[in-house]
């Protein structure tokens, strides 16, 4: 079966390659269509052997003649790829492809990487429409499912499938990896850390104006409070900004919460591999005001405890036994959050979580599984069988 994939973007979306490589496995032929120049997915894909080709589309729309004819090379592309089944990610992706494959006969699946979106109610009235286009929607987490759900999508044309997390390379670290991960970063043993690893986006026009996405502001606010009572603890921001406007953001934040006066603060910005700061830390956090599951997962896998927003889909990321839920954008309960995990560490109870955490998210959340649910879906909507296994327990048909 030939399978072409597309993306916006080249950098972000690494999460596509178990599935890719799944579907390649099979004997299947994958294309993955990315904007030209580099970027980390690229260079994945590229280590792996996935054949890649520039897409002409560059995904920005604009009442233009050369928006135009960018959506029709995409047309003649796809035309010439002749595949079964076109599998895309993202919304401006999504666009991009039903507009370009409008009257041709091929299977269109599309997966969600997060709700934020639809959390606009004009495009969320669009997509009502819109919608009935694909002919498969794979959710990425529940809650986007639910989501669908509410706009009509029903039965066997909707999902609910996670992208999962590589619980190979991230897992929990011995006493030796995390002795020296919190040497490193300078670090006593009896100091509290609390970790967040997130890029910076810019404040969105359409949702959550005027504020970040990823909930930078209510952390560094909620750590404030936190820190004046428990002095003996680090907060650790490992991420910059996804663009320019978002690093112009993050330099707003620096300024406005005076963080690179602040003892207990730091920000690293540029980071590759960020295993070492969960090794080194006590609880993740993840404020976000709009998420699918984020960092959470990561955290989870590498056994951290975590404290995540009730947005999107983080509830799903921990139960009561591996981390603790608080309202979006509520810094008050950020705050007793995060002493509440603070108690827990000085009493040698917070050690505790770390076998729920890495339990729950092995569970629910491989990549591997993942990738294997959604080669399924991809293989069965496109025509050709699958081949049977004995459990298929991640993926929820609405």
């Amino acid at each position: 079966m030939r399978v072409v994939v597309i993306l916006k973007t080249a950098e972000g979306g690494r999460w596509i390659v178990p599935q890719v490589e799944e579907l390649r496995r099979r004997g299947n032929e994958v294309t993955v269509v990315l904007p030209a120049g580099p970027g980390r997915l690229r260079e994945q894909l590229y280590r792996a052997g996935v054949p890649m080709i520039d897409s002409p589309f560059r995904f920005r729309f604009r009442p233009t003649l050369a928006t135009a004819m960018q959506l029709w090379s995409l047309r003649r592309l796809l035309r010439r790829l002749r595949p079964d089944v076109v599998h895309y990610h993202h919304y401006h992706a999504a666009l991009a492809v039903r507009l370009s494959l409008l009257g041709l006969d091929v299977v269109r699946v599309f997966m969600v990487p997060g709700p934020l979106f639809l959390e606009s109610a004009p495009i969320r009235t669009a997509e009502r429409l819109l919608t009935r286009l694909d002919d498969l929607v794979i959710a990425g987490s529940t809650h986007t499912a639910d989501l669908y759900r509410s706009i009509g999508r029903r039965g066997k044309t909707l999902a609910a499938v996670p992208y999962g997390v590589d619980t190979r390379l991230f897992r929990p670290p011995d006493a030796a990896t995390r002795s020296a991960a919190r040497r490193r970063l300078g670090l006593p043993a009896d100091v509290f850390v609390a970790v967040m690893v997130a890029y910076v986006y810019a404040p969105k026009s359409l949702v959550h104006r005027g504020t970040g996405i990823k909930g930078h502001d209510v952390l560094l606010a909620a750590w404030r409070s936190f820190a004046r009572d428990c002095p003996r603890s680090r907060l650790i921001l490992v991420g910059g900004g996804w663009d320019t406007s978002g690093e112009e953001h993050r330099r707003d934040l620096l300024r406005r919460f005076d963080v690179t006066a602040d003892p207990t603060v730091d920000w690293f910005a540029g980071v590759i591999d960020v295993r070492q700061y969960y090794a080194a830390a006590d609880v993740s956090v993840s404020p976000s005001r709009s998420e699918n599951h984020g960092a959470a997962l990561e955290a989870g896998a590498c056994g951290v405890p975590s404290v995540v927003s009730d947005a999107g889909g983080l509830p799903e990321t921990v139960n009561r036994d591996s981390g603790w839920v608080v309202p979006t954008g509520d810094v008050e309960a950020l705050a007793a959050a995060l002493r509440g995990a603070h108690a827990e560490f000085r009493s040698g109870r917070l050690a505790r979580r770390s076998p729920a955490a890495r339990e729950h998210i092995q569970r629910r959340f491989d990549s591997g599984d993942c990738a294997r649910v959604v080669a399924d879906l991809v293989e069965t909507i496109g025509g050709r069988q699958p081949a049977p296994r004995r459990h298929l327990t991640l993926t929820t048909a609405l």
